[in-house]
């Protein structure tokens, strides 16, 4: 079977947060051949390399979203009109909030890219900016979007335009040849795999675990003016309806990411819950001493940032002291936003006066920064390892990853009942409401003063995560989509029917049909010629097959 995989910012990059599964994915499916799609994010990205790839990788295409993309292609009066009209539409149905139109335009696009070449011109053209300041005033936009001035359309055009690019790769003639295209994102990386289904009928397999358009709504600068943000959510959001509407099948990474693709439009029938595969064999070693581990301290790991609410943590952390002082919080990160860091560690400083939180004591100290990667954290496990009970004190989450590592490490858990939370604890840790340190702190001290509950719901998190967020079973689940798919039947414009031409054939060189395949001339008559299903039949004796190759 040949796999299309779609990526953006990810896979084979050596960065991105989709980079590890589809790697596992890849390398546990070694009877397959896989074509790598792939959109970087920036210069950085591209900077820092792709990542070893195994080889059932037969082709990997790649492709910038950040780098101009102007071919110095122009177009003839009578394709200008026809892409005024195109991109009208498409314009039309993100103002005004109309499935047909927005559909209409963006394949009408991408049938006069895959016919005349690149629009990078004409995405930026005067006519482009007067058709959005056209569909603006038009009726049925929203007050927010009817207010847009100049500056507004002139940075939302340079925005569409990069979610645009996909629209003129030369990837289709390729992609029109895979039995699957699977999109391990929504949105932009998925575009590819909608022109592959509307140029070829490729079956289109969309993956999210992290929602596009919930993080296109939670990412933005304050510095971002409301009539582009509301523009540029009403492209997202038109996108993800025609991404879910289209795909065969979605597999949404938890029941959070679902509820959002069926809010969207996405067909139930057509979903299959996937949840992420990770090495269990790295937390082996801390989940199978239960032993181990500080009782009296309080693990956090993880992206040190405002979404993760350690503000709330800390506070929580001060009224557990007073309960039980001689409990610590050690607080290991994986990634930071130094002005997050910075407020918090003044924070702490204050909370806790006469102790200063440093790093470089850790045993004097209630509250302790650290990185994984450090003498006393040289990996994740480890970190994990240094106590017994986890907390998770976000106000955003989707997959808690950091809470199935705890989980494998056989660690008990407080978490916040946000995003994901509940689905992976699944009754196996204790959970309270976000922005609630009492509640925080009254959940962290009934676990420490009984370390044999903790320990109880700690071997049942272990054996959870075993269960449900392995390698093998997420690379069982996506082997099993993709033989679904295929068993649906062909939906290529030509009929053509997957595994129909023998593997051989696209083996370099000529091929011709062996000795033992032809069959007699007839002797005379009109209908003399090639036999039903034997491509040759009737012709002189082709050559040896050695000689064929």
């Amino acid at each position: 079977m040949r796999i299309g995989l779609l990526t953006e910012g990810g896979y084979p990059y050596a960065t991105g947060e989709a980079r590890l599964w589809c790697d596992r994915l890849v390398r546990g499916l070694p009877q397959h051949e896989f074509e790598l799609y792939a959109l970087s994010r920036s210069a950085e990205q591209e900077e820092r390399g792709k990542v070893p790839l195994p080889r059932q990788v037969t082709r990997v295409r790649t492709a910038p979203l950040w780098a101009p993309g102007d071919d110095g292609r122009t177009h003839s009066r009578r394709e200008r009109r026809r892409f005024a009209d195109c991109f009208k539409d498409l314009v039309r149905g993100i103002c005004a909030g109309e499935a047909e139109p927005f559909a209409a335009g963006l394949y009408g696009l991408a049938q006069l890219a895959r016919e005349q070449g690149g629009m990078y011109a004409a995405l930026r053209s005067e006519t482009a900016v007067r058709a959005v300041e056209s569909a603006c005033r038009a009726p049925g936009a929203s007050r927010t979007v009817r207010s847009a001035q100049v500056r507004d359309l002139l940075e939302f055009v340079d925005e569409l335009e990069r979610a645009l690019r996909p629209l003129s790769l030369d990837w289709y003639e390729d992609l029109g040849q895979v039995d699957v295209c699977h999109a391990t994102a929504g949105g932009v990386a998925a575009i590819p795999g909608l022109l592959a289904k509307r140029f070829f009928g490729v079956p289109l397999l969309v993956t999210e675990y992290g929602v596009q358009l919930r993080a296109h709504y939670l990412d933005h600068s304050e510095e971002e003016r409301p009539a582009v943000r509301a523009l540029l959510a009403a492209f997202h959001t038109r996108l993800a309806a025609e991404i879910y509407a289209r795909a065969d099948l979605l597999t949404p990474g938890n029941a959070h990411a679902r509820r959002w693709q069926e809010r969207c439009g996405a067909v139930r029938e057509r979903m299959r819950t996937v949840y992420p595969g990770m090495e269990a064999d790295r937390f082996a070693t801390v989940g199978e001493d239960p032993g181990c581990g500080d009782p009296d301290t309080l693990v956090w790991v993880g992206r040190i940032e405002p979404a993760k609410d350690l503000i709330a943590l800390l506070h929580a952390f001060a009224e557990v002291r007073k309960a039980a002082p001689g409990t610590r919080l050690r607080i290991f990160a994986t990634a930071v936003a130094p002005d997050y860091l910075a407020d918090c560690r003044s924070l702490a400083a204050q909370l806790f006066p006469d102790e200063a939180a440093d790093a470089h004591a850790v045993g004097e100290n209630p509250v302790t920064f650290e990185e994984i990667g450090g003498p006393d954290a040289p990996s994740s496990a480890e970190a994990y390892g240094t106590g017994r009970v986890v907390v998770l004190s976000s106000v955003i989450e989707g997959f808690p990853i950091t809470l199935a590592e705890a989980m494998f490490c056989g660690r008990a858990t407080v978490s916040t009942d946000v995003g994901a939370v509940c689905e992976v604890i699944g009754g196996t840790g204790l959970v309270v409401p976000p922005r609630n340190p009492r509640a925080l702190a009254d959940a962290c001290l009934s676990l420490l003063r009984d370390p044999e509950r903790a320990q109880r719901l700690g071997s049942a998190a272990r054996a959870r995560a075993l269960e449900l967020f392995t390698v093998e079973q997420n690379v069982e689940a996506f082997r099993e989509s993709y033989l679904r798919l295929l068993a649906r039947g062909s939906a290529r414009p030509d009929g053509e029917v997957p595994f129909s031409r023998p593997p051989e054939a696209r083996v370099p060189g000529h091929w011709t049909t062996p000795t033992w395949a032809s069959v007699p001339e007839p002797a005379a008559g009109p209908a003399a010629g090639p036999g039903p299903g034997l491509p040759n039949a009737g012709s002189a004796p082709a050559p040896n097959t050695e000689a064929a190759v």
